[in-house]
């Protein structure tokens, strides 16, 4: 394992401003304004202030809720957000901090304030516009990550129609893609992305078929190549795919469905789960440092 776990909490079930915590999707840290973001499969965006001792994670704390709203400021349709990433959250200044956030269903890309109003829509490449290109409308644009240099970077939850079923690809806007062969396990599926201070992209995947197989959660780090293609069938192989860690709950890891990813500061990252609003299921905050 290429982790060092440093606690896990169990989020429970509130009400925050007449809003349900839980079907958490995507986690962004505002490092100026020491707030964690977490976006549920609704649009409803919850703000979370987190509590360490010695460098361990013991509570979250929720203190705001807002919903996405559209242009007109109406509770956003359709709801299905997934990933998250953030703008200007740790250039020492408050109060300028913006989140983009991707859909599935209807798939795009929008940037929003941390109190949910919208601000930007980003044109997509040709290829992602279409619902009908996705291997199904609920494995649309899953994730989201901000790159240094490539910009706001994407991927379908499972490979497009027209790719091959063995690779995941990551789009920028611009149309340049990069190609990797997913994780082996069956079904496995992109949840989250984090781009990492080298620039290289800290991916998870996640594999669930049933409750009576294997829940393994992945996660690989992958390097891009300065020679992206916008070639479909022969976009290039990545440069480096490395597995970071690998969880599967039948080797004794208490997992649920994790779905979200940031990075927090240094070489610690969190990952939540996506409870589903299910009886038998958890949402699940963990915090980890990358070796």
């Amino acid at each position: 394992m290429g982790i060092q776990l440093s606690g896990t909490v169990r989020l429970p079930s509130v009400e925050i401003n007449g809003r349900l915590t839980g079907r958490f999707s995507g986690l962004a840290w505002d490092q100026d304004e020491k707030l964690l973001y977490a976006i549920s499969d609704n649009a409803h965006l919850f703000h979370y202030r987190l509590v360490f001792k010695k460098q361990q994670l013991v509570d979250a704390i929720p203190v705001a809720s807002y919903s996405l709203v559209n242009k007109k400021g109406k509770r956003l349709w359709p709801r299905d957000a997934e990933g998250l990433a953030i703008v200007n959250g740790n250039n020492g200044l408050k109060g300028d901090s913006e989140l983009i956030v991707s859909f599935e269903r209807a798939p795009q890309i929008v940037k929003f304030t941390p109190q949910g109003q919208w601000l930007k829509q980003y044109p997509l490449p040709k290829i992602l516009q279409n619902p009908l290109h996705y291997a199904n409308p609920n494995a649309a644009l899953e994730a989201v990550t901000l790159h240094p240099t490539w910009g706001i970077l994407t991927s379908p939850e499972r490979p497009l129609k027209s790719n091959s079923p063995t690779h995941i690809t990551i789009y920028a806007l611009n149309d340049q893609r990069w190609q990797v062969p997913r994780h082996p396990a069956p079904q496995s599926s992109v949840v989250a992305m984090e781009t990492l201070a080298d620039g290289s992209i800290l991916v998870m995947e996640r594999a669930f078929i049933s409750i009576f197989r294997p829940l393994i959660i992945s996660l690989r780090r992958i390097c891009l190549t300065d020679r992206p293609s916008t070639d479909v069938e022969h976009a290039p192989k990545l440069a480096l795919s490395e597995q970071v860690a690998e969880f599967n709950n039948t080797q004794g890891w208490n997992l649920d469905n994790f779905e979200g990813l940031t990075h927090h500061r240094g070489n610690f990252f969190l990952m939540i789960s996506d409870d589903n609003q299910h009886p038998l299921q958890k949402t699940l905050l963990s915090y980890f440092k990358l070796l």
